[in-house]
């Protein structure tokens, strides 16, 4: 039996991308019962590609009974669906054979990650008393994508000097907003910029110069896509969201390692459960970006554990 149930979690501050702004995390869980055996799987319905917490819970429903991961593949396309129904049943496969999901997958056994921790955007003297709140924090991600962010990021700099900083622009910039940032972006030490151009507009970043490394982010949603970033990007931001789930993150992650790219996994803004799998796809990842839970006010009954040494793999309880 498969059932989808919708859940919302308060986030601990309003949080802001070039996009707009939110007070809470809206997702689907998904629950696979079968032979006496429950496996979950969470996923966020992002609007920038189509989605909405109706249309994804109608793909998931449209489901046959019974249906294997394997077939799940061909069944659903890449997005959140598929990732939340692709998660549940690696959760109940490891449940049935008594295992953990690494185990079943042939990968070693995971290990804490140092996750980025995200920055809202917001005007500069808040962003750098943000940065300095969360100074103590190895890696910062701060959230621009607007033509006046060389002070917010003078800003978060000042407030954390000794962090090393990610950019996310989330398509954001022009090809010339970007070439007069460039040169700041490497002055002040950031280590990397998430798609700082629209996707499917990114041509431009063949041509330019990229003096700081650029990671595909929505240019970038499964294997099929890697083709189209050649030339163009150092790396790729693999979430399970985009890429429909557990199954296809690791296929994605081994092809884009095999073909030059640096690897990032990231996150929606989810619960643990969101990020359980994503932390076994994180593991030897470049930078993985799994705070979506230290961003909110509440969270599963067994939250993810959070501490110096970064994100630890879930426990039983939790998933898988």
């Amino acid at each position: 039996m498969l059932t989808v149930t919708r859940d919302t979690f308060r986030l601990a501050q309003v949080f802001t991308i070039s996009r707009g702004s939110r007070t809470e995390a809206k997702v689907l869980t998904v629950q696979i019962a079968r032979d006496g055996i429950t496996g979950r799987g969470e996923c966020v319905p992002y609007a920038r590609y189509g989605e909405s917490l109706d249309s994804v819970a109608a793909q998931i429903e449209g489901l046959p009974e019974g249906i294997s991961r394997l077939e799940l593949q061909e069944a659903l396309p890449p997005g959140a669906a598929r990732n939340a129904v692709d998660c549940a049943l690696w959760d109940w496969e490891a449940k049935r054979a008594g295992k953990r999901v690494w185990e079943l997958a042939g990968l070693p056994a995971p290990k804490p990650q140092i996750t980025a921790f995200t920055l809202s955007l917001d005007d500069p003297d808040n962003m750098r008393a943000e940065a300095a709140k969360n100074a103590h924090r190895p890696l910062l991600k701060i959230k621009l994508g607007t033509a006046d962010d060389i002070a917010r990021l003078a800003a978060v700099r000042a407030g954390a000097p000794g962090a090393r900083i990610i950019v996310d622009a989330n398509e954001g910039w022009t090809t010339d907003i970007y070439a007069d940032l460039a040169p700041h972006l490497e002055r002040l030490g950031v280590a990397l910029v998430e798609q700082p151009l629209p996707a499917g507009a990114d041509e431009a970043l063949a041509e330019i110069a990229r003096p700081v490394p650029i990671c595909a982010d929505e240019s970038c949603h499964d294997r099929a896509t890697l083709a189209d970033l050649a030339g163009k990007y150092d790396m790729v931001n693999i979430k399970l969201d985009k890429t429909g789930g557990l199954t296809e993150a690791l296929a994605l992650r081994d092809l884009a390692r095999a073909q030059g790219y640096g690897v990032m996994v990231g996150c929606m803004v989810g619960s643990s459960l969101a990020m359980a799998p994503a932390v076994l796809a994180a593991q030897g990842a470049e930078y993985t970006d799994l705070d979506g839970p230290l961003l909110l006010a509440e969270d599963r009954a067994t939250p993810l554990e959070y501490d110096s040494a970064g994100v630890h793999p879930p426990k039983r309880e939790l998933w898988g």
